[in-house]
């Protein structure tokens, strides 16, 4: 059983409320959403992240990982205008031209950075972050 310390108590609660207020910020934005869905799972040695982003290109991922949080942005913009001849067809309405998602999330410890990979396939992203090795039984220390 791991051992939470008080303390992630409270990153936790300022990690919620911090993807609240990106929430706030995109509705007044419009563009950018931040209510992507991941899962977090942990085997092998590793974290591996499964998050849904149906109709993105693997170009348009970002993905970014410092310490314990793992960024994820995608943005995918279309220059077709309405009444546009296309070489799939005449679009008459045009609404989904541009989109933006992005999520910051806490990891739920430290990770190899330069050792994580990702793969997307049918709009499910994959990222994999092999966990640090925590040194157990501390460190000693003397008393003088």
């Amino acid at each position: 059983m791991t051992r939470r310390s008080p303390f992630d108590d409270v990153t936790d609660l300022f990690d919620q409320l911090g993807e609240e207020l990106d929430e706030v910020g995109s509705s007044l934005e419009g563009r950018v959403r931040t209510d992507v869905r991941v899962d977090v799972l942990e085997r092998d040695g590793a974290y591996v992240v499964s998050a849904d982003l149906p109709g993105f290109d693997a170009d348009d991922i970002e993905l970014t990982v410092s310490g314990r949080d793992l960024t994820l942005r995608a943005d995918a913009e279309t220059d077709a205008e309405a009444d546009a001849e296309t070489p799939t067809g005449r679009y008459h309405r045009r609404e989904r031209r541009a989109r933006s998602l992005a999520r910051r999330l806490r990891l739920p410890g430290e990770v190899v950075e330069e050792e994580a990979t990702a793969s997307y396939e049918d709009g499910v992203l994959r990222v994999t972050l092999p966990k640090a090795a925590v040194e157990k039984g501390g460190t000693r220390i003397d008393v003088a």
